[in-house]
């Protein structure tokens, strides 16, 4: 029998895996959400509050205080009131002090259905500067 002798510097078979097609993969992955996330732009709403010192200088305005219960009920300057009423309640503080705003503060529970329809009578009522806050 014969045998054969391989030449010297001939390629052998390799049993492996080629990785140069994965590491560009890869590497243009890195590339697309480098670039990607450059561009993003974050939504958001600035809020600014004022430092300990704000306020108009020894001239006091007062809100009135729309008061908005988990049960459905409304109370504003300490009365209890319908839906209904909240915008003749609205109207008559508005003709005496254009200037001052609404608070309205509202649990946690209060549907929002509800929250809508006293904002829209306080629209409807005049005020444009509406503020909000929440019970503990």
């Amino acid at each position: 029998m014969m045998k054969r002798r391989r030449a010297s510097g001939a390629a052998e078979s390799h049993s492996g895996i080629d990785l140069a097609p994965m590491l560009d993969f890869v590497m243009n992955l890195l590339v697309f959400f480098i670039i990607t996330a450059v561009f993003a732009k974050e939504v958001g709403i600035e809020v600014s509050r004022p430092g300990s010192g704000a306020g108009d200088s020894g001239k006091e305005s007062k809100s009135m205080i729309v008061t908005i219960y988990g049960t459905g009920d409304i109370e504003i300057e300490g009365r209890m009131v319908d839906v209904r009423a909240v915008r003749a309640n609205v109207e008559r503080m508005h003709a005496v002090k254009p200037e001052n705003g609404v608070m309205v503060v509202a649990d946690k529970v209060v549907p929002s259905g509800l929250l809508v329809e006293v904002l829209d009578q306080i629209r409807l009522g005049g005020v444009s500067d509406i503020s909000f806050g929440a019970t503990k």
